[in-house]
């Protein structure tokens, strides 16, 4: 019996060395998504969505949208609706620059050093595909111009919306990934 514990215990002690020695495999794709949200009346929500996903083709794709939460489900918004969405993509990285692009009607694209934003205009109600941003971003190395993959990928998005008596302002949603 003495035998058969030092076996196990040298077995045992093995494959914690062999654990702490062997590099972890690096993940080639990520997504995550959040979703934020505030009260309107006492049974509905305003809601904002965001998801952000790295592919291992060297790309990343944002989409930041947003609806009304109500008992019976999520639903778009009423007529005479107006809001503005403001997507913004950067990464903690100080090297990276963000290349993006997006689709999206109404929107304009500001460029900076460290990130782009996103500004979406939307007027009248309609259905929640309405109040959809989507996009990509290749993220490449200042110095260098080249892809940077070991750098992570930040999209956060808010909305501001005014109509019939309200006149809120989402939290910010933020997802975050790498790639």
């Amino acid at each position: 019996m003495t035998r058969f514990a030092g076996i196990a215990a040298a077995l045992s002690a093995t494959l914690l060395v062999l654990a702490l020695v062997t590099p972890m495999s690096v993940a080639s794709a990520a997504e995550n998504t959040m979703t934020k949200s505030i009260p309107v009346d006492g049974v509905t929500q305003l809601e904002i969505h965001t998801t952000a996903n790295c592919v291992p083709n060297d790309q990343c794709y944002f989409t930041a949208r947003s609806n009304l939460l109500t008992p019976q489900g999520p639903t778009g918004f009423p007529p005479q609706f107006y809001a503005r969405q403001n997507v913004t993509v950067r990464s903690s990285d100080r090297m990276s620059y963000m290349e993006s692009d997006f689709n999206a009607p109404n929107t304009r694209e500001f460029k900076s050093i460290t990130d782009n934003e996103f500004s979406t205009v939307y007027f009248d109600g309609g259905p929640p595909e309405k109040f959809t941003v989507h996009g990509n971003t290749k993220t490449l190395d200042w110095s260098t111009g080249q892809l940077k993959q070991d750098a992570d990928y930040i999209v956060c998005s808010y909305i501001q919306v005014v109509y019939a008596g309200v006149n809120l302002t989402s939290p910010t949603a933020c997802a975050r990934t790498t790639y």
